[in-house]
């Protein structure tokens, strides 16, 4: 059985608690993990005692060539999407240029080996003047789509199979505008049989430059024939937003959109981070402090989501210049009142390792259990805007692995993916089907870079450092991947729960497989997999087994084993 859809996985861990909790991330994709298991076998340690994974780069043998490029509108941007066009198993990916155009490359990598890429022309794809781009099927025919978003018109490509696109904004009645667009979400509402799409516009940049303004971002709704977008509805006011998600916040079945902003273009006594209410059938309203939202301004530029401390709610996590704000509810569901938790968790990574005069500059962020060892760890792409002094010139990106007592320690010069270029958009994804997840990286005014997951072993003898499950979803159309569902798997009393979103992280996303680092899971020891599904039904208990690719379709007792498909 072919895939064409699976799902981004983001986890984060407190190794205290009993009760794991994993959200999906579909789009910007991104893993956390909760402590599930001690580490597999005999495994390189860190100061914390969590397993090291090696990383070998491969961009040039892998075929990745590539290049962020442009003026001052690309200082932001630069995304990568993350999706299987071909229905293959294998994630393609789709790299944002800039002023150079956007790149379609094709997974041609071996099972299991070294990764290998071939890039694919097409004028549909090929455009200019792209920031970034989130992977979904919105029409609902079991093809993946794109979003992309742009320094210009945005578009919609509608994907027709073996990865190929064409533009639909007109037959889909989009209006793709003329803004400067850097963050993008999207939701299915109630029976709606196209999903709902959130589009972050930057800054007004059409007047003189001494009077830049934040311009208001837009939501489309399905119109009443269910097969076009309405006109926009705008999201006043706006504050230079640079990531944007649609997540259940108060696991009420409800699904906002959190806005992170960028105070770099915005008056102090007016702008600040945002929640909108979204709800059916409602005009769209913010939270403010009479609701009990909380003020907060930073230069944020990518959000992450998971349940970090075990409560069962999620928590953020918005990467921004100098400090990274990780946020929990600090009373509960009942209202959005967060507070800040990011030193005690040592998330905030306010400077480069090394460097602790410059503040760092953080942009793409995701959480995913890279040594799959049931410890959640997080990655962060860094690099400065583009040569501004107050800030590090020399900003590796970050490689966090979650420790056992719940904290975070920066492993990533030991992993081998401490580059010195200015980082951007980012995905943490399998891309070669061996359970170990890889990372690819954009950046700017360089080539983009791929690092392959060797586990404790070598590029020729890759190692396993743990067991781990890859799930996807299916169920009828529209909302064939399940946007909105949670995904729960028990192994034995432990329970983890990811949502299924599409948004988040900077200017990318992913769509793939749902990837569970499980530790270490003893022979005999059941693994069983459920999912409720987008209208809040359940499904039952499946028996899976834990190192496999496995396949979750609605309304079928029991999960099925996925296979690459022969030549």
């Amino acid at each position: 059985m072919g895939v064409s859809r699976a799902k981004s996985v983001f986890l984060l861990t407190d190794g205290a608690a009993s009760v794991m909790s994993m959200k999906v991330l579909a789009g910007s994709a991104c893993l956390l993990v909760l402590a599930l298991a001690a580490p597999h076998g005999s495994l390189a340690k860190s100061g914390g005692g969590a397993p090291v994974p090696r990383f070998v780069e491969e961009t040039r043998r892998a075929g990745i060539d590539h290049v962020y490029d442009g003026g001052w509108e690309h200082y932001v941007g630069g995304g990568v999407a993350v999706f299987d066009c071909d229905a293959d198993g294998l994630a393609e990916l789709y790299l944002s240029g800039g002023e150079n155009p956007a790149a379609m490359y094709h997974n041609d990598s071996a099972i299991g080996g070294g990764l290998r890429f071939s890039h694919l022309t097409d004028a549909a794809t090929d455009l200019g003047a792209v920031m970034g781009a989130y992977p979904l099927d919105m029409d609902g025919d079991g093809e993946t789509d794109l979003a992309v978003l742009r320094a210009g018109e945005n578009v919609l490509l509608r994907g027709l199979g073996e990865c190929r696109f064409e533009r639909a904004n007109e037959a889909w009645g989009f209006d793709g505008g003329d803004e400067w667009t850097t963050a993008f979400s999207a939701k299915w509402e109630g029976s709606a049989t196209m999903p709902t799409l959130a589009f972050g516009d930057y800054i007004d940049d059409s007047s003189d430059a001494t009077a830049w303004r934040c311009s208001a971002s837009d939501l489309f709704r399905p119109a009443a024939d269910e097969a076009s977008y309405g006109p926009p509805i705008l999201l006043t006011p706006g504050w230079c937003p640079l990531s944007m998600l649609f997540s259940d916040w108060d696991r009420s079945g409800r699904v906002d959109l959190r806005v992170s902003n960028d105070r770099h273009y915005y008056a102090d006594d007016e702008g600040m981070e945002q929640l909108w209410r979204v709800a059916p059938g409602e005009e769209p309203r913010l939270y403010t402090s009479e609701d009990g939202w909380q003020p907060l301004q930073l230069w944020g530029m990518g959000i992450a989501s998971h349940d970090v401390t075990g409560d069962g709610y999620p928590e953020v996590l918005l990467t921004s210049i100098g400090p990274n704000r990780l946020q929990t509810l600090a009373d509960g569901p009942d209202q959005p009142n967060y507070t800040d938790i990011s030193i005690e968790r040592g998330t905030t990574a306010t400077n480069p390792v090394g460097d602790k005069s410059l503040p760092s500059t953080a942009w793409h962020d995701e959480f995913a259990d890279v040594n799959n060892d049931g410890l959640i760890d997080l990655f962060l792409a860094k690099g400065n805007v583009n040569e501004i002094p107050d800030n590090a010139m020399e900003d590796p990106s970050v490689l966090f692995l979650g420790q056992a007592d719940g904290t975070f320690i920066d492993r990533a010069k030991a992993a081998g993916i401490d580059s010195p270029q200015r980082g951007r958009g980012a995905a943490v994804v399998d891309l070669n089907l061996d359970g170990l997840l890889d990372i690819v990286q954009v950046n700017r005014r360089d080539g983009a870079q791929l690092w392959r997951n060797v586990g404790t072993g070598t590029a020729k003898r890759p190692k396993p450092s743990g067991d781990w499950l890859a799930l996807q979803l299916d169920q009828p159309a529209p909302n064939h991947d399940a946007i909105g569902a949670w995904v729960e798997v028990r192994a034995g009393d432990r329970t983890m729960t990811q949502e299924v979103t599409v948004g988040g992280g900077h200017a990318g996303g992913q769509l793939g497989w749902i990837h569970f680092g499980l530790g270490s899971v003893e022979k005999g020891e059941p693994l069983e997999v459920r999912v409720q599904w987008p209208d809040t039904e359940w499904g039952p208990w499946l028996p899976v087994k834990a190192n496999r690719f496995v396949s979750v379709e609605r309304g079928l007792e029991q999960a099925e084993r996925w296979r690459p498909p022969r030549d």
